[in-house]
């Protein structure tokens, strides 16, 4: 849009013809006449009268002119110059947003997906903790590893016969051993107490396996497309970036 097509567009929008229209900006109707054919082009002073006339702030006035006008044929109006001004200063701010927002989209998406492999919130690691059986109180903690030994220090004290310890770590084996497994993915050390019927549990660990958790294959996922996001963010960008110059460079 030219200076004339805004002017014209005002005064058509007031409803107001262009004797109307020159009354209220205060000016000659030729000289109207003149400026809504883009035959002259107004002085700062006359700019200022316009603005005043329309009761219009620069910015309004000269929002939808053409940018590639008001960086030539008007930039000698200090207010056009200033806006011109701002305007490149926008630009350049949506411009480092749009930069700023795809490189926290690359750390985010980045961060996201490491995350996921290090197991830094899920684990990806199946602990495997393993119990023989029941303690029973005033028992020592390592019975399943120490009895067949106590009993033979009893056989060898002559204490118990050798049936007898036959009989005992029969019984033993037979009524006392109840292996229990629990796999995990939280760390809980090499070994852990935990209370259960007539005593208590001391589970061992005794193996650890690499195991994705599905948690971590979701979070790989969101991390690759937050990651994606800020590539189609920056061809976006790019791709506007272009579109605007070409419009601003169109006759």
């Amino acid at each position: 849009m030219n200076f004339g097509d805004k002017l014209k567009k005002l005064r058509t929008e007031r409803g107001l013809t262009q004797p109307q229209f020159a009354e209220q900006l205060g000016i000659e109707q030729s000289y109207l006449s003149k400026l809504e054919n883009d035959k002259s082009v107004p002085s700062a002073d006359m700019f200022a009268t316009i603005l005043a006339g329309t009761g219009l702030d620069a910015a309004t006035f000269l929002d939808g002119i053409d940018k590639q006008l008001l960086a030539t044929t008007l930039r000698h109006i200090p207010a056009v110059s200033q806006f011109n001004t701002q305007a490149e200063a926008e630009q350049v701010h949506d411009h480092k947003k749009w930069l700023y927002g795809c490189g926290l989209a690359w750390l985010t998406g980045f961060a996201m997906m490491l995350a996921a492999n290090d197991g830094i919130f899920f684990s990806n690691k199946i602990y495997r903790y393993e119990s023989p059986g029941v303690i029973l109180p005033g028992e020592a903690d390592n019975i399943f590893d120490k009895q067949q030994e106590i009993l033979s220090f009893q056989m060898m004290a002559k204490t118990i016969t050798h049936e007898q310890f036959a009989s005992r770590m029969a019984d033993f084996k037979a009524n006392r051993a109840r292996p229990a497994i629990a796999e995990t993915r939280t760390d809980r050390g090499g070994f852990y107490v935990e209370p259960a019927r007539n005593g208590h549990r001391r589970f061992e660990l005794v193996k650890t396996r690499h195991e994705e958790a599905p948690e971590n294959r979701i979070l790989q996922f969101l991390g690759a497309v937050v990651l994606a996001s800020g590539f189609v963010g920056l061809f976006i960008e790019w791709r506007l970036r272009r579109i605007r110059t070409r419009q601003e460079k169109r006759p």
